[in-house]
C-alpha cells in the first residue's frame, strides 16, 4: 500500500528556514500529484502546496505564495517543501498527500487518499 513518510520538521525562529521532505513508497510515484497540507492546534487542515506528476508545474495557498517552494525528485519518490521567512503563524503539523493524476492546482483534504503523519513546525517569534 501507499507509505508516506515526513521529516525535516523542528522548531525555528522567525525568518527561519525547514525543509520538509516527503518520502513515497507503494506507488508509481510519477503519476501522482503531490501535496502538501498543514493543520494547526484547533483548526482545520489546510492546503499549502501542490505539484503536478512531472514537477512542472506548482500551485501554492497565497499565504504561503513567494516563501515556499515545493518540488520533487521523481528518481528519489521524494518531494520536497522548502519553507523560507517563516512566520509563527506557520507553526502546524506538515502533511504529505498523494493522488493519482497530473495537474497542479487547489486541492481540498477530501481529494486525497493517502497521507503521511506529518511533521510539527514550530516558528517561535
Amino acid at each position: 500500500q501507499v507509505q508516506l513518510v515526513e521529516s525535516g520538521g523542528g522548531l525555528v525562529q522567525a525568518g527561519g528556514s525547514l525543509r520538509l521532505s516527503c518520502a513515497a513508497s507503494g506507488l508509481t510515484f510519477s503519476s501522482y500529484i503531490m501535496g502538501w497540507f498543514r493543520q494547526a492546534p484547533g483548526k482545520e487542515r489546510e492546503f499549502v502546496a501542490s505539484i503536478s506528476s512531472s514537477g512542472g508545474s506548482t500551485y501554492y495557498a497565497d499565504s504561503v505564495k513567494g516563501r515556499f517552494t515545493v518540488s520533487r525528485d521523481n528518481a528519489k519518490n521524494t518531494v520536497y517543501l522548502q519553507m523560507n521567512s517563516l512566520k509563527p503563524e506557520d507553526t502546524a503539523v506538515y502533511y504529505c498527500a498523494a493522488k493519482w493524476g497530473v495537474r497542479a492546482t487547489y486541492y481540498s483534504v477530501a481529494d486525497f487518499g493517502s497521507w503521511g503523519q506529518g511533521t510539527q513546525v514550530t516558528v517561535s517569534s
